[in-house]
């Protein structure tokens, strides 16, 4: 580890993109300002590491779930299959002659 000593406003680079500043001091905190390219991620360690813990769950899960994804694909496309169905005729329904009247 590279252990520098800065004061307020003085700045350290890495590599050709990346500047820190030192913002401000107090007590025992030291404030920092960071400028970098919006394609590097930039952050507080606690938040990287949570980042990556979720990226390994996603890939336990990537790795599991094509088995479990196959056989509910095959059951899915078992559903939704068209069952055959007997066709409807319609029926001709009989023409109605009209009736006469019987005159009295």
């Amino acid at each position: 580890m590279l252990v520098l000593s800065r004061q307020k406003d003085e700045s350290i680079m890495i590599g050709d993109d990346v500047k820190i500043t030192i913002v401000d001091v107090r007590g025992d905190k030291v404030r920092l300002g960071i400028e970098a390219p919006r394609e590097i991620p930039v952050h507080r360690i606690e938040i990287y590491e949570a980042i990556q813990r979720e990226k390994k769950e996603k890939e336990k899960q990537a790795q599991e779930q094509p088995k479990e994804q196959i056989q509910v694909q095959a059951e899915d496309v078992a559903e939704q299959e068209p069952k055959e169905q007997p066709k409807k005729v319609a029926k001709k329904q009989p023409e109605k002659k009209p009736q006469k009247q019987h005159q009295s």
